[in-house]
């Protein structure tokens, strides 16, 4: 039997120093990020860490999960409701707050994460769509298309990436 993974007919191929979105596995890994992560909201930072985790998972670009501890005080603000993931279990939302902006539900945490993403205990991963600025060792981040994923796009990932039109059911 030949198990066929869904995905694109026409990968990007990456350059030297460039990654590939669907070089990444299933089940997703995690990791230290290695890199600086600075977010603004309302014109004021609302994260600046260099302890990041990433998640990588195929056809998606990387989500960042930044050290609670990390974030501004009063950034954080627990919010309504929940959602599933098969991989990390439950996670719980956050608004960020900044600068007199509320970007509702921009945030997410999993209180309990299953094995092996117990190390995403006490961090927050964030839409980088609602953000004035998301980057990632200064360079500026652009939002997982499709408005669902959190994944952020920088020129060190190549894809196409899960969230583009024709990708539900990659």
């Amino acid at each position: 039997m030949v198990i066929r993974r869904p995905g694109p007919r026409e990968r990007e191929l990456p350059d030297p120093g460039q990654e590939s979105v669907w070089d990444y596995p299933r089940p997703p890994r995690l990791e230290p990020a290695g890199v600086r992560i600075e977010i603004v909201l309302g014109g004021v930072p609302v994260v600046s860490t260099d302890a990041a985790l990433r998640v990588l998972e195929t056809s998606h670009p990387p989500t960042y999960y930044l050290p609670e501890s990390d974030f501004a005080p009063g950034s954080l603000r627990p919010a309504g409701g929940g959602s599933f993931c098969e991989w990390k279990g439950q996670a719980a939302y956050y608004d960020v707050v900044a600068g007199g902006v509320v970007a509702e539900r921009a945030g997410w945490t999993y209180p309990a994460p299953t094995p092996p993403y117990e190390a995403l205990a006490g961090h927050v991963a964030v839409y980088a769509a609602p953000m004035d600025r998301c980057t990632v060792d200064g360079e500026v981040a652009r939002p997982q298309p499709g408005g669902f994923y959190g994944g952020w796009v920088t020129s060190k990932v190549v894809g196409p990436f899960k969230g583009m039109p024709g990708t539900q059911f990659w």
